[in-house]
This record gives C-alpha cells, sequence and structure tokens, in this order.
C-alpha cells in the first residue's frame, strides 16, 4: 500500500513539473522606436501594429508567448545605442525591433549584432548592410532604401519626365533615395538639394526649384516633413506648373488624409496600400481601425508584418532564439502578409512588388490613396549581389 501512495506521488509531482515546464519564459523583444519628433507617428504605427497582432493572439506570436519591451529613440542616434546596450546587458534582451530612421538603424544594429542580438528592421534599409556588410542576424522587412525611391523613378521615366529636380534630408536614407530614383529614371538630372533632417521650412529649395524650371520634381520627405513640405509646395503654386513623383513615405496616408486637396495629383508608389484586396490585409486594416480609431499607416503594415514574420520563426524554432535555427525559419517566410507577396533576398531584404497609387477625393470630402496598378514586379535591391550569405 505504502509503494502505492510513493508512485501515486511520484507521478504527481512528474505532471506538477512537467506543466511547469510547459509554462516557458516569453520571449523578450525589445522595440526601439521614433515616438516624438515631426516622425513619431511613423514609430507609433510600426509599434501598435506589432502590439495588436500580439494581442490577436492573446500577448503571443505564434503561439509562443512574447513580452515587449518599448522606448523612444526621440531620433537620436546615441540616445538610441545606449537603450540598445542597457536592453542587451541588463535586460537580456536578443530580438529587437521598431527602428524608423538610417541614421538610429546605423548606430544600433552593430551594437546588437556584435552583443549576439538579432536585429529586425520594420522600416529603416540602408545600404550600408545590404552588401558586403550584411549578417545573418540582420533582416530588413519592409524594403532596401533604394528600392522604394526605384520604383519612383520607374515611374517617373514611364510618366515621360525627361528633366527633374531631386530632393531629399541629408542623411543616409536621403541618399539612398537620390541613387535609388537615379538608378531607374535614366533622365536629365536638373539639380539635386539635400535638405535637413529636422527641417520644416523648405520655402528656400522652392524657390530653387521653381528657378530651375524641369520638367517634374522627386522628393523623399517622410513624417511631419512630408506634411509640411506637400502643404508649401500647394501654397507656392507650382503643384498645379510642376508634377511631383515620390515614394511611399512622402505620401503615405497620414500625410495624404492631413494635406488634403494638396495631395491631389501626386504621382506616388508603394508596396501596401489600405486597398490591397487579400484576406490578411482586410483583417489587419478592419483590427487597426477597431483597436486604435484611425486609418494604419504604410509603417504599420511593415510593424504587422514584421511581427507575423517573427511570430512564423518562434513558432518553427518552439520560441528558441538559436540563431541558425532562427533564420532558416524566417528565411522561409511561410506566412502570408498584408502587402501579398513577399521573400527574402539572400541579403535579408524584400523581393516584392511595387504599385501606383493616387490621391483621390471620396463622397465625404476625405483624401485617401487608391492604387492604380503595378510599377515593378518581384523587385530586388541592387546590393545583394555583394553579400556573401
Amino acid at each position: 500500500m505504502r509503494l502505492k501512495t510513493l508512485a501515486l506521488a511520484s507521478a504527481a509531482l512528474f505532471t506538477l513539473n512537467a506543466g511547469a515546464n510547459a509554462q516557458q519564459a516569453p520571449v523578450k523583444i525589445g522595440i526601439l522606436t521614433t515616438l516624438s519628433t515631426p516622425g513619431g507617428y511613423l514609430g507609433e504605427d510600426v509599434r501598435d501594429a506589432i502590439l495588436l497582432a500580439i494581442d490577436e493572439e492573446g500577448g503571443k506570436l505564434g503561439g509562443i508567448p512574447v513580452q515587449t519591451l518599448i522606448e523612444d529613440d526621440k531620433l537620436k542616434p546615441a540616445d538610441a545605442k545606449q537603450i540598445a546596450e542597457k536592453w542587451l546587458e541588463t535586460d537580456k534582451v536578443k530580438l529587437f525591433t521598431g527602428v524608423i530612421f538610417s541614421n538610429v538603424a546605423i548606430a544600433t544594429a552593430p551594437t546588437v549584432l556584435e552583443g549576439g542580438g538579432i536585429f529586425i528592421s520594420p522600416n529603416a534599409g540602408p545600404s550600408n548592410f545590404a552588401g558586403k556588410a550584411c549578417n545573418k542576424n540582420y533582416y530588413v522587412t519592409s524594403w532596401q532604401n533604394d528600392n522604394l525611391h526605384e520604383s519612383a523613378g520607374a515611374l517617373a521615366k514611364k510618366l515621360g519626365y525627361k528633366k527633374m529636380v531631386l530632393l531629399a534630408p541629408n542623411y543616409q536614407a536621403g541618399k539612398d533615395a537620390l541613387t535609388g530614383f537615379k538608378r531607374m529614371y535614366g533622365g536629365e538630372v536638373v539639380e539635386e538639394i539635400f535638405t535637413g533632417l529636422d527641417q520644416t521650412d523648405f520655402s528656400a529649395e522652392i524657390a530653387r526649384v521653381r528657378a530651375a524650371k524641369p520638367d517634374a520634381v522627386f522628393q523623399f520627405h517622410p513624417g511631419g516633413q512630408g506634411i509640411a513640405f506637400a502643404k508649401q509646395w500647394a501654397q507656392s503654386g507650382l503643384k498645379d506648373q510642376i508634377p511631383m513623383v515620390v515614394a511611399a513615405p512622402s505620401l503615405d496616408q497620414k500625410i495624404a488624409a492631413v494635406v488634403g486637396d494638396a495631395a491631389i495629383g501626386i504621382a506616388a508608389t508603394t508596396h501596401w496600400n489600405t486597398d490591397f484586396k487579400n484576406p490578411e490585409n482586410e483583417a489587419f486594416v478592419k483590427g487597426f481601425v477597431a483597436k486604435y480609431n484611425r486609418q494604419p499607416t504604410v509603417y504599420a503594415s511593415q510593424g504587422y508584418d514584421t511581427a507575423k514574420l517573427i511570430g512564423a520563426a518562434l513558432k518553427a524554432t518552439g520560441g528558441k532564439l538559436d540563431d541558425d535555427a532562427f533564420r532558416a525559419a524566417m528565411l522561409k517566410a511561410d506566412v502570408k502578409l498584408t502587402r501579398g507577396a513577399f521573400k527574402f533576398n539572400n541579403n535579408q531584404h524584400p523581393i516584392q512588388d511595387w504599385y501606383e497609387v493616387k490621391a483621390v477625393k471620396g463622397a465625404d470630402g476625405k483624401v485617401s490613396l487608391a492604387t492604380a496598378g503595378k510599377v515593378l514586379e518581384s523587385h530586388k535591391d541592387a546590393y545583394a549581389q555583394d553579400c556573401k550569405l
């Protein structure tokens, strides 16, 4: 009888221990993003979309419990680097995402990678890490910086513009923007104008464009800068004289809604839009609006897609962040995204389609973006050939 009792007690203890082991510690995800400055809404949308994906799974991604740490980098590379160091050393975070601006990515990615972490960018895709300096623990789920502006260059060429003035902020993403645009445009660049990353008064630059008399203008100014530029462009009277071609950051869903009629007539390109007709996107847009009472931007779609890719990888590895196993799962990309067709190139940057969008006014008087057709299909970046992964 005593032996039977001991056997039952041992079995109960085994069951208890098994249950405890099944309740694994959550995977920590560090969301380091820009939540202040005129570009703050970009980071807010990335953050909120990631949290939406986690909420939809009851605090999990891919069935694996996750814990998020969230900090505002304030668009200051030095601050971002310090936060990354703290998370690595004190909080034992291995999985990092959320970075919006390329100067922040350039400052933090090496810190994360050298500290044994995994860096997954939902937006910034500087050329610095796309070629020879690619890394097996560095992923970009949005675009390589040149790509989105290559699509704008291809659209400008299609529209027949022979002479153009190009404008962009004087930092890595701005330089990549002009490089990418020129790569696909092929026409004459009358002038290249670099602006400040925190600049909001573009009167002097607009005067230079007026004097140059180009066939069209290309400008890259994300977030609040894009809102300011579009408004001042319309106020200058050039809106109806010189056509404008931009990529997604310069005419996202929020910019179109805020500037209203000033957005009408701008030719733009993107890899995602709210009107994409696939079940994943329709569910995402509905869920985002229901939770946050606002329309998602392209940045929200990228945050959500990033969370889904992370979830697929965690599911495949059982929540383990072993570098090789996690990488194999990420590269498989066995998940449907809001943008539709997607896969990673050998340098772990996207291969995807690009579309033309136009600002249109609805019956309610509000301006939104409507997809007008495909510009580039299964487009790859120019740096992947130099990556030896």
